[in-house]
């Protein structure tokens, strides 16, 4: 169902970028050097693209690949489907990334945030500012040996470059994590 509702997503916006181009299919595939017959079928939203094939049309439209992959919406909306992300994983913590935000000297990075029960978190730090915001389940996060414990609706800023940590405290919890960093920075896996 995911991997089909991406297939439509993409098939809508090489059709509308197609279109606003003014590009016949022949046209694009000698662009992208894709074949006119795969690329019929990816406007129809039956084809399966390669990470390859998805490359060749950002680089035969001179947009991001994001351009082709994400839904598009009212120009001042900005809609991420969670079951659509890929999930990063550690032995406590799963993140997916909702959204980055390069502003003029920050980087700003928003994640949907869980925290499994039964394991620590650790992290060595980093760079910029962690910002955690908790919806549901007791979340004990920060320094190692004084811990806070956040609940539902409550928020903390840390500054990310000293150890924290990252524990369940009874179940899973659910949370918002947004990274701030100097623009510049490198940014680094949170939770490594």
């Amino acid at each position: 169902m995911v991997r089909e509702q991406a297939g439509q997503v993409l098939a809508a916006n090489l059709r509308a970028l197609r279109g606003q181009a003014g590009l016949s299919l022949s046209e694009l595939a000698r662009r992208s050097g894709i074949a006119k017959g795969t690329l019929s079928q990816l406007e129809s939203g039956t084809g399966n693209p390669t990470i390859e094939t998805v490359f060749s049309l950002s680089n035969a439209f001179n947009v991001p690949v994001s351009t082709l992959l994400t839904e598009r919406t009212d120009p001042g909306v900005v809609l991420v489907r969670s079951a659509s992300l890929d999930v990063l994983s550690s032995n406590a913590v799963d993140l997916r990334l909702l959204r980055r935000m390069d502003l003029t000297d920050t980087v700003v990075e928003v994640y949907d945030q869980r925290v499994r029960p039964g394991a620590v978190q650790h992290s060595a730090g980093h760079p910029g500012l962690e910002h955690v915001t908790v919806t549901a389940g007791l979340l004990r996060f920060g320094p190692p040996d004084e811990p806070y414990v956040l609940g539902p609706g409550d928020y903390i800023c840390f500054p990310a470059h000293r150890p924290h940590i990252y524990e369940a405290v009874d179940g899973l919890v659910v949370s918002v994590l947004l990274l701030q960093y100097p623009a510049g920075a490198v940014t680094a896996p949170v939770h490594s």
